[in-house]
């Protein structure tokens, strides 16, 4: 039995017919910068996270979403090819009849049309590096 899993990321609305991103404070390139200099690698990258670890997850844009797992850990998945839309839309499912989430699964981008989602590109996961918050000096 295959388990289908969503992951709804950052809330978007709908303003005057333009989705706007619920998130504010600077341009998106601003954010994104941001939130990728927020962590630093600390360690060799890994296969696999388990999934019933995971506690939430962040899409960065197109090609880096971030896992946080219980304990506070988080791995970042950068996956190898631009996965389009993702950024924009900030949310994905997977399928998986395992409990972990792998580098050779692909995510599916949900994109909102009309009164529902649908299922977008499908893209391949890379390596989940596992990182930790950069220390202010």
């Amino acid at each position: 039995m295959k388990k289908r899993l969503l992951l709804a990321l950052a809330t978007t609305i709908a303003i005057g017919g333009v989705a706007t991103s619920a998130v504010s404070g600077g341009s998106v390139s601003e954010r994104r910068a941001k939130a990728l200099a927020a962590y630093e690698p600390s360690g060799e990258p890994v296969s696999c996270i388990t999934l019933s670890q995971v506690r939430s997850s962040k899409v960065i844009d197109d090609r880096t979403i971030d896992f946080k797992m219980a304990g506070g850990k988080v791995y970042r998945n950068t996956l190898p090819h631009s996965c389009p839309s993702l950024g924009f839309e900030q949310r994905f499912s997977y399928r998986t009849s395992l409990n972990q989430l792998c580098n050779v699964d692909t995510i599916r981008v949900l994109q909102s049309f009309g009164s529902g989602l649908h299922e977008g590109a499908g893209c391949g996961l890379g390596k989940f590096q596992p990182m930790q918050k950069v220390q202010s000096k």
